[in-house]
């Protein structure tokens, strides 16, 4: 069995400190977020699914050089995750946000957003080889 090269690795942060039991991890493909002493979750998002990332920083927080980068999804299981109290958490969102790209191409996908009265933007679809991108 292989094991998982991670990009990135951090846990959540209390008062700047890595007191928490809730770990985060970045594969070159997935983001992970593991919670819990005893009894473990683990949730994956895979990085093509990814519809769009934010960024927060209360006052606290930037006091103690942390902060919450919120990563929208389409998954079904985990459409929302956000990574709370990471250090670096500009850095981290760009990391995330290049791997999510390069994700999205190697799978050939491009999100389309096709707005309208009472429509939610449309999700990830696949290209044709020969397809080309308006």
């Amino acid at each position: 069995m292989k094991s998982i090269e991670y990009l990135w690795k951090d846990r959540r942060r209390r008062l700047g400190l890595p007191l928490s039991f809730t770990r985060y991890s970045l594969s070159e493909d997935r983001l992970f977020c593991e919670t819990g002493f005893l009894n473990l979750k683990s949730d994956e998002v895979l990085l093509y699914r990814v519809r769009d990332l934010e960024l927060t920083m209360t006052l606290g927080q930037r006091i103690f050089g942390v902060g919450t980068v919120c990563v929208h999804s389409s998954d079904k299981s985990v459409p929302h995750l956000d990574l709370k109290n990471i250090k670096n958490p500009r850095e981290v969102k760009e990391l995330i946000h290049q791997n999510v790209e390069s994700a999205k191409d190697k799978r050939r996908m491009r999100t389309t957003e096709l707005m309208g009265p009472g429509r939610e933007p449309d999700g990830l679809c696949e290209m044709e080889e020969d397809e080309e991108l308006d």
